[in-house]
């Protein structure tokens, strides 16, 4: 096992595009990391920088105490896994396995023993000696796997190895990618741009966007203090709603926020997760509210914990209810390379303008599309962040 360290690491194509922008963090021995963001952010960048595949403009990688920005794939002793298998077509399975070990000239003695091992770990064993199109998408992926596993590198690098699956396979692969790293312990760097991936298998996640790192932490911490709107915006399915909004104090020494003429008291525990909030008053500010932050009110919420909005349509879950509806609020978009755009930020008027609100809730069979509904909304789960992007303190 081996420790991965970038140290202020570019990535700068000759077209003068900047692919990567002062990459620093620390993987620790044994650890599953996963890169996650959208698609041109840098995650597959990175590791094709640690894999080798790439030369780093600036910084510098270490893997282990050794500086390898000039070392070949072969010399990191690392191996990756691919999104589209990389499986010769002529090959059984035992001889698409044994490849690798040939390449490193190992006894045949040894090649049979790591195949084998190999196999049993992934199910394999009856499989070795058929060819990769008599194999299922999941099957191919476990060989891919076996073809990295058998080499007993430092590091395993993964490229969405999940992206050609369905979604009943991605999830017992993922499982199955996850058990096996737990046994093996071996150094794990992980790219995805789905978030649920990252959220169930990575020990840490590092979110990526417009090839820079917007924070590193465990995927709770992520979900419960991002750093910033995109972060939050980001990680949850459905994604966070945001508004346009401003605080207010009143005279008792309440705060209170207003989305869409709704005027919404702030409870204490959200206020003392503030330690600056005072300082924000009357000021322009995002809220950020969860799909879970909303519930079906009954008689005894208080109206200033509620909003109105009109039910555009349903999605019906079975356990659940997720409602798109129209909100009176200024809706705050995400570009994934400009950075943060708010519709109308600056316009007094803002909160008569409509967004889209989603919301989850118990499944009902009482609500109904193109009609009024009042949503209660548990202050405790507010987000806010100011102006920039930054989550305030």
């Amino acid at each position: 096992m081996v420790a991965i360290k970038f140290q202020h690491v570019f990535k700068v194509y000759p077209n003068g595009y900047t692919a990567l922008k002062d990459l620093s963090l620390e993987i620790e021995d044994g650890e599953f990391l996963v890169f996650v963001g959208p698609s041109g952010c840098g995650k597959s960048t990175a590791l094709r920088l640690l894999a080798g595949l790439e030369e780093i403009s600036a910084g510098k990688l270490l893997i282990g105490d050794r500086v390898v920005n000039d070392h070949t794939p072969q010399q990191r002793n690392v191996a990756m896994v691919f999104q589209n298998y990389a499986l010769y077509p002529h090959m059984s399975v035992r001889q698409n396995l044994e490849f690798p070990l040939r390449m490193m000239q190992l006894p045949k003695r040894q090649r049979q023993a790591r195949i084998q091992e190999a196999a049993e770990r992934l199910g394999l064993v009856t499989l070795l000696d058929r060819k990769p199109k008599q194999l299922s998408g999941g099957q191919r992926q476990r060989v891919a796997m076996g073809r990295a596993i058998v080499r007993d590198p430092a590091i395993f690098l993964m490229d969405e190895p999940l992206s050609n699956l369905d979604a009943k396979m991605r999830s017992q692969i993922r499982t199955d990618i996850t058990a096996l790293q737990k046994r093996m312990g071996t150094t794990t760097v992980y790219v995805t741009h789905d978030q649920v991936e990252a959220m169930t298998m990575g020990d840490r996640v590092a979110v990526m966007q417009a090839g820079e790192l917007q924070q590193i932490a465990s995927p709770q911490d992520l979900y419960d203090h991002p750093a910033n709107i995109f972060v939050a915006s980001f990680m949850g399915n459905p994604a966070m709603n945001l508004f346009h909004t401003r605080l207010q104090k009143t005279e008792s020494g309440t705060f209170s926020i207003n989305i869409g003429g709704h005027s919404l008291m702030i409870n204490s525990s959200t206020v003392n997760r503030y330690q600056n909030l005072e300082h924000y008053c009357h000021q322009l500010l995002l809220a950020g509210l969860r799909p879970e932050a909303f519930f079906l009110p009954d008689a005894n919420t208080p109206i200033d914990h509620c909003v109105q909005i009109e039910v555009v349509s349903l999605e019906a879950l079975g356990h659940e209810l997720l409602i798109y509806a129209k909100a009176p609020a200024t809706e705050v978009t995400i570009d994934n390379k400009q950075g943060i755009s708010i519709t109308d930020s600056q316009n007094d008027h803002a909160e008569q303008m409509s967004s889209v609100l989603i919301a989850r809730v118990p499944s009902s069979r009482n609500i109904h599309p193109d009609t009024k509904l009042s949503l209660g909304v548990d202050m405790s789960k507010l987000y806010l962040f100011a102006v920039d992007g930054r989550a305030i303190k």
